[in-house]
């Protein structure tokens, strides 16, 4: 070791030796959580015992341990932002903290982290707020355990639960989301894991994120959202173990795809909800071993849409199983479930005998002419669905499953 680093090494484990706790309370030398800040040194330990405290624009600019005993009450009182995370190296532990200020010029949060490092996250619960944990530009972080519970009601004056704006290499995991305006929120961040989360309740999207790549999404519970969750011009996405459920509404959807290039949806479940997946401008992606229960469309497939794969995945009880605008197909299906294939397996392979068609010709029409979805459960309906799988017209000639399952995947 170089003795430059070797020096570096002796002044860093000094100043961790010689940090010190700093209690915070009424009776305490330091009264209020900014007092505490103000006479801290990098590396100490703030407890804050349990009471009220109305404060807001707290600043944590050195590294600090602030860790709440018993749920301490930070009242911002609705002025602003509550608390602003301004150096590498804080944790921020079991707190409690109610109205944050609510602005149309400033994205008030009830804590933000900006251009910092080496952060965590955890314990905390938030309510009453604007936005809940905002990170700004800021990179190898851990936001843990923690209950976000807003109260919006319309999407102009309302936040976002959890936000990442160009920050990198963050995990997100074990927290619950409701009543927000995006439960969570992403944007230009890579590498970014999200897991076991349950985002709920919220206005608009239960998760939401555009121009991030690399990023893992696994058993998180999406439900009851406005509109469900929508991930935008992004790459090498895997979503695997979600589940996507009941999120119902004339342009809702359990998750929407839009410009996603070498994706990975795999082992999700979409219930109940108005589309399953709504796919637009998305190639090269596979899908495989996901359950589609009970949608009113399963996979909606939009346009420009190619080398996409369906394999192994269970259709089952859906109104239609497969929407489709173009005459065009250049994805695979194959090997998967149908609830509705009517055919047989004389080999008793496990292996249909006859292909399956997915796209009903009254799918078509009902794409073209809303309306007619009054007539989806009429005679005339099923006539014309087995005239168009007897010759397709409408539909692409070569979109069909040539190996349906007889029984369905478990």
């Amino acid at each position: 070791m170089r003795p430059f680093h070797i020096l570096l090494f002796i002044l860093f484990t000094s100043t961790i030796l010689y940090a010190k706790n700093i209690e915070v309370c009424s009776t305490c030398s330091a009264k209020t959580i900014k007092e505490a800040v103000a006479n801290a040194s990098a590396y100490d330990t703030l407890l804050i015992k349990k009471g009220v405290y109305k404060e807001f624009n707290i600043v944590i600019d050195k590294p600090l341990v602030i860790i709440g005993k018993d749920y301490p009450l930070i009242d911002g009182e609705d002025k602003g932002e509550i608390i602003r995370i301004v150096s590498d190296g804080v944790t921020i532990d079991g707190l409690y903290i109610i109205n944050v200020g609510t602005s149309y010029t400033s994205d008030y949060a009830a804590i933000r982290v900006v251009k910092s490092e080496n952060y965590v996250i955890q314990n905390m619960v938030l309510e009453k707020l604007f936005f809940g944990i905002y990170l700004e530009r800021s990179n190898n972080g851990k936001v843990y355990n923690n209950k976000i519970l807003g109260d919006a009601v319309n999407e102009y004056n309302s936040g976002n639960g959890i936000q990442l704006w160009y920050s990198h290499n963050v995990e997100v995991d074990r927290n619950i989301v409701q009543g927000v305006r995006d439960g969570i929120y992403l944007e230009f961040s890579d590498h970014i894991t999200i897991n076991n989360n349950k985002s709920i309740n919220n206005l608009r999207y239960g998760l939401h994120f555009m121009f991030s790549n690399d990023d893992v999404y696994t058993n998180n519970i999406f439900e009851n959202n406005g509109a469900g969750v929508a991930v935008m011009f992004s790459k090498r996405i895997k979503m695997v173990g979600n589940t996507f459920k009941k999120n119902w509404g004339t342009a809702a959807f359990g998750l929407l795809l839009k410009e996603i290039t070498d994706a990975e949806i795999s082992g999700n479940t979409f219930e109940e909800n108005t589309i399953g997946i709504n796919i637009e401008g998305s190639n090269r992606i596979e899908y495989r071993n996901n359950n589609f229960i009970k949608n009113g469309w399963a996979v909606k497939v939009l346009g420009a849409c190619y080398t996409n794969t369906f394999i192994g995945n269970n259709f089952l009880y859906n109104s239609f199983d497969i929407s489709y605008y173009s005459k065009l197909n250049d994805n695979l299906f194959e090997e998967n479930y149908w609830s509705n294939y009517t055919g047989y397996d004389l080999d008793k392979n496990g292996i249909g005998d006859v292909p399956y068609r997915p796209v009903k010709l009254f799918s078509y029409i009902v794409n073209r002419t809303p309306e007619t979805i009054i007539l989806l459960r009429s005679l005339f309906m099923d006539i014309i669905d087995f005239s168009e799988k007897v010759s397709p017209v409408f539909t692409p000639d070569n979109l069909l499953d040539a190996r349906p399952l007889m029984k369905k995947i478990q």
